[in-house]
């Protein structure tokens, strides 16, 4: 076996696809293929897998969210025209300005294919491949850099499994949950208003109620369940398509995710999603020749 070969597990009954990382004197280093799970595991114990094109991993599929995220929009831009004509009037043409997202991922494969959705959906984003314990780091940085409505801060997490007897109330008992609440700390320490910045955080089974207390709108995990690679997305995507106005329906939302509410968890917060009149025409400001 070798670094970027596709595994599973025996001793977990072959149930997810990992890829490893790593392999450090015959131990493999761990990433999940579908859910952000970090994990290890002796060579012995793994099998490897062959993925053909016809797999539905979400390195290669589509999350099945996308349809109903278009039809949303679609809705509201109809919806917007209908209520602001008046009589046989038409609307007025406007131009949009959806929520920005600085999405911060602890695996570049994902953070590449959440890129590429957030341009089919026509979200402006910026994303960074940032090991976690180096996120508060980049936070830090890059927040007045980007200036976001909304943050993703993700990548791989999980309970530890070294001890015999595990806390799962210690955030300790977790890899990465606390460089996320690290994260999330400086991200509260810029903006304090839940209104004026989102912040999605979590990955699989990670620590809900330190992301929570940290001053995450959205986060998992409520029952330290794995959660879809693209689940923090999911959530991302439809804060920045809802209205200012309007405040994010919690249990629509992550009932499009396919971790549900055992996944990801939150608190009323309003959308980042504005409107503007009027639409000034790309060759306006172009030179006569």
């Amino acid at each position: 076996m070798k670094q970027g070969d596709l595994v599973t597990r025996r001793s977990y009954g072959g149930d997810i696809i990992f890829k490893i990382q790593n392999i450090i004197r015959q131990q493999a280093v761990l990433r999940g293929v579908d859910y952000r799970l970090l994990a290890d595991a002796p060579l012995t114990d793994l099998t490897t897998v062959t993925v053909n094109a016809n797999s539905q991993t979400a390195a290669g599929s589509r999350p099945p969210w996308m349809e109903t995220m278009r039809k949303s929009r679609n809705r509201a831009v109809t919806g917007y025209a209908s209520a602001n004509g008046t009589g046989g009037e038409t609307a007025p043409a406007f131009f949009e300005m959806p929520g920005k997202v600085l999405h911060l991922d602890g695996d570049p494969a994902y953070l590449r294919k959440c890129m590429n959705l957030y341009g089919e959906l026509k979200v402006p984003a910026e994303g960074y491949y940032v090991s976690e314990p180096h996120m508060a780091d980049a936070m830090y940085r890059l927040l007045p850099q980007v200036k976001p409505d909304i943050v993703v801060v993700t990548g791989h997490d999980g309970i530890l499994k070294t001890r015999r007897s595990v806390d799962i109330a210690n955030l300790g008992s977790y890899k990465n949950s606390h460089h996320f609440v690290n994260a999330v700390r400086v991200a509260r320490q810029y903006e304090k208003n839940k209104d004026t910045l989102t912040v999605v955080a979590g990955a699989c089974q990670s620590h809900f109620e330190a992301l929570m207390q940290a001053g995450a709108n959205y986060a998992s995990s409520p029952s330290r369940v794995l959660i879809h690679a693209l689940d923090p997305l999911c959530v991302a995507v439809k804060v920045a398509y809802t209205p200012i106005r309007d405040t994010v329906n919690i249990v629509d939302v992550i009932g499009l995710t396919h971790s549900g509410l055992e996944g990801i968890g939150g608190v009323e917060s309003r959308g980042s999603y504005r409107r503007g009149v009027p639409v000034i025409p790309k060759n306006m400001y172009q030179q006569a020749p």
